[in-house]
């Protein structure tokens, strides 16, 4: 199950109270403050897991809650720091506060952590209180509260490469073609619910990943179709593959509503660098290719996933394309949230 959304909350721990204690021994009639400190409140910590690719965790458990600290204690001995919770999420989780909508984190690397609620801190026991004019101090404090708030988790998945366009464009065989990735395949709209990536191989040490964004149609960053439950992946590609039905009577208009998605979604996101891509070409003739080329404002690859036509050269073409980026294509696509 492909998850990509969560809400949840999450508590850091509220400090240890400091301890109001004094020294008590045989023939000391009058010892001094010996309070300790109360110890920090855990803490909730997010920690980027390679392994995971998901967020199909946060559907089942909502509320994490980091313990107490432990109070101070008498001969000035400090409490216990509680434990962290250590939440793993997948690479490109994007955090945001529920209230604000504000970006916290955009979580990218492995191991990469981020503190979403903090723990409070401890207490001062009595002993830290004592002044040459006041040597028997009472005073204690009580621990800090925790960090408590709701999250928003949206996950974006990585890659180098996504493939954009309609319902049956032909984008999930285009992708198990030049990888080993089986998505669902069909001849009806909206086969693809959730994004699929692959490992395309150039050669024995080369190789980049290749996303199948399920199929856009007009209004889609208004929420129609499959539009702003996916149109968000898109964000962390390098380079976009607008792929096009041979069989669209007008396929220059096709691209421009396409491109207009992912302008009306993101201005940033039309900017990026891309590749127009014709599929299903066994099925034309000569005379249908050279109509639909020039129809188009950028030359676009022709292929067929079905003869391998076209293929081998694309996949050249797309790898000279992501080495060969010019440093305002690159900032481009470093696929950080604003």
């Amino acid at each position: 199950m492909f998850i990509d959304y969560a809400k949840i909350y999450v508590k850091g721990g509220q400090g240890g109270s400091g301890a109001s204690s004094f020294r008590r021994e045989k023939h000391v009639a009058k010892g001094g403050p010996n309070g300790g400190d109360g110890g920090r409140g855990g803490s909730i910590i997010f920690r980027v897991d390679s392994h995971l690719h998901t967020l199909v965790d946060f559907q089942y458990k909502k509320h994490y809650v980091a313990k107490h600290g432990q109070h101070g204690m008498g001969k000035n001995r400090q409490g216990r720091d509680a434990d962290d919770i250590i939440v793993r999420v997948p690479a490109g989780t994007v955090v945001k506060d529920v209230e604000t909508d504000e970006v916290l984190a955009d979580l990218l690397e492995a191991d990469q952590t981020f503190v979403a609620a903090r723990g409070g801190k401890g207490g001062k026991g009595n002993a830290r209180f004592v002044t040459p004019t006041h040597q028997a101090p009472r005073e204690w404090e009580v621990g800090e509260s925790g960090e408590e708030k709701w999250l928003i988790l949206e996950l974006k998945v990585i890659a180098d490469i996504g493939l954009v366009g309609k319902p049956n464009a032909g984008k999930s065989t285009l992708l198990s073609k030049l990888s080993a990735a089986r998505p669902k395949i069909a001849d009806y709209p909206f086969t693809t619910l959730q994004p699929n990536l692959g490992i395309v191989r150039v050669n024995d040490l080369e190789s980049f990943v290749m996303a199948d964004i399920p199929g856009l149609i007009e209004g889609a960053h208004t929420g129609k179709g499959l539009g702003l439950q996916f149109l968000r992946h898109v964000e962390r590609t390098r380079l976009i593959c607008y792929l096009i039905d041979p069989m669209e009577e007008k396929p220059e208009k096709t691209f421009k509503i396409l491109k207009n998605e992912l302008e009306q979604y993101s201005e940033k996101l039309a900017k990026k660098p891309f590749v127009i891509v014709l599929t299903k070409s066994d099925s034309w003739s000569d005379e249908l290719k050279t109509a639909k080329h020039q129809k188009l404002h950028s030359a676009p690859f022709a292929v067929s996933s079905l003869s391998g036509e076209g293929l081998k050269e694309l996949t050249a073409y797309l790898w000279r394309r992501l080495n060969h980026m010019t440093l305002e294509e690159i900032d481009l696509t470093e696929g950080k949230t604003e």
